[in-house]
């Protein structure tokens, strides 16, 4: 039966021509696939009941029903196709049952009224299924799902927070681009890849911790994040991709870990008030512009607590050797202080400058290398001399035996430690 009147319901079987006009639409129990822009652009449709039996719901079948507020996908249906339901402006509720696999892309793109959405089990995959859902504030994802595809949920601006469980392997290009209201990011361990503009102009974001699983943060993932005061970057991460971190303007301080090799052009870019880059030993590759427009210094608390302690052994000579090296204007250290790298803001070093300071960096740490394995064969001896002492029974006889006890690693067994450091 079709109707033009709006008080009817339209039985829908599978090939009646589509009344424009229509409100209400029932789909028979008979159909099994609502085909490509079926209802699309009747914009009096306010509701439908989907039948249990159906599999798939064609691209755009739906698209532009600005007067739909709500609808309940039965749990036999595996495929929500592209833009199924897009631009759909009044779509409140949208419940997704057990069963469904696909959600193809731009499902629900443009669907301004819709405030919360739940992913069954069954999905692990999401497409850019909810870009421009600018009311939705919750987003429920399962324990199974493993990808968020490129532009999933992109100015979504009233999403507050997102919690990924540790299924999730990968988080595509602009997967979160311009929520401007997330707040609160939570990345579990097992996440690989952090894509292009991920979280660009979540202006919200304050915080971030990305698990020791992510290798790989490409460019621009979390430009413009202008209220970011923390990020914690653990050991396993390789490489910080162009422009990063750029204009972050909350970030004072950031940890390195050991495991990062390069840090691309503009990483840290007008990062306005980062003070300190923290490294362990190692002075990753860097572009001569990664810290362009930060009144940034990269400091080495770890290296410069070693060399003061080795110093303090009685390793005088140490502080020498290692100032042969410092001092010149882009390496700085004084007793007490910390090892420390100041980058100009408005200066920038060239690819040879930056090369050049990298050897002679790495030379300062091989000193201090070489004096640790000096000192701590000095101490094995000590150990062996004490050990072979307490074997001593008799008391008259260990002062007499102090001497006969002492043990000495042989010199051309410290030489083979030390020549390891390529000195």
């Amino acid at each position: 039966m079709s109707s033009n009147t709006s008080d009817e319901v339209f039985q829908y079987t599978g090939s009646e021509t589509i009344p424009k006009d229509v409100t209400v639409v029932h789909i028979d129990c008979s159909v099994t696939d609502i085909e490509v822009q079926t209802f699309r652009e009747c914009t009096q449709l306010k509701e439908v009941v989907l039948n249990n039996g159906l599999k798939t719901i064609g691209s755009e079948a739906f698209a532009a029903c600005k007067s739909l507020e709500r609808i309940i996908l039965p749990s036999t249906v595996t495929i929500v196709g592209e833009m199924a339901f897009e631009d759909c402006r009044n779509l409140r509720e949208v419940v997704l049952n057990e069963g469904l696999v696909k959600i193809g892309d731009y499902a629900f793109n443009e669907c301004e009224s819709l405030e919360s959405i739940t992913l069954p089990s069954t999905v692990t995959d999401i497409g850019n299924a909810f870009c421009d859902c600018t009311k939705l504030r919750e987003v429920v994802l399962n324990n199974r799902l493993q990808t968020i595809e490129a532009g999933a949920f992109k100015r979504c601006e009233s999403l507050e927070s997102i919690t990924l469980s540790s299924t999730v392997t990968n988080i595509g290009n602009s997967a979160f681009q311009a929520c401007s209201g997330l707040g609160e990011v939570v990345l579990n361990e097992g996440l690989v890849s952090v894509g292009k503009y991920a979280f660009q102009e979540c202006e919200s974001v304050e915080s971030i911790t990305l698990p020791s699983t992510v290798t790989n943060i490409n460019e621009n993932a979390f430009l413009d994040c202008r209220s970011l005061k923390e990020v914690v970057l653990n050991e396993g991460l390789k490489k910080i991709g162009y422009n990063t971190f750029g204009r972050c303007c909350s970030l004072e301080s950031i940890t390195i870990p050991s495991s990062v090799a390069e840090i691309g052009k503009y990483g840290f870019h007008a990062c306005i008030n980062l003070r300190e880059v923290v490294c362990s030993e190692v002075l990753p590759k860097v572009a001569h512009n990664t810290f362009s427009g930060c009144p940034t210094r990269i400091t080495f608390p770890n290296l410069s607590s070693r060399l003061e302690a080795i110093i303090q052994a009685g390793q005088v000579d140490a502080q020498h050797k290692v100032l042969r090296y410092m001092n010149r204007g882009d390496i700085e250290w004084e007793r007490g202080g910390t090892i420390s790298i100041p980058m100009d803001a408005e200066e920038t070093r060239s690819r040879v400058e930056w090369n050049l300071l990298k050897q002679r960096f790495g030379q300062i740490v091989k000193w201090i290398k070489y004096y640790e394995m000096k000192e701590a064969t000095t101490l094995f001896e000590l150990a062996l001399w004490k050990a072979k002492i307490d074997q001593v029974d008799d008391d008259d006889d260990v002062f007499r035996a102090r001497d006969e006890c002492r043990v000495y690693v042989p010199g051309p067994v410290k030489d083979a430690i030390l020549q390891l450091l390529d000195l």
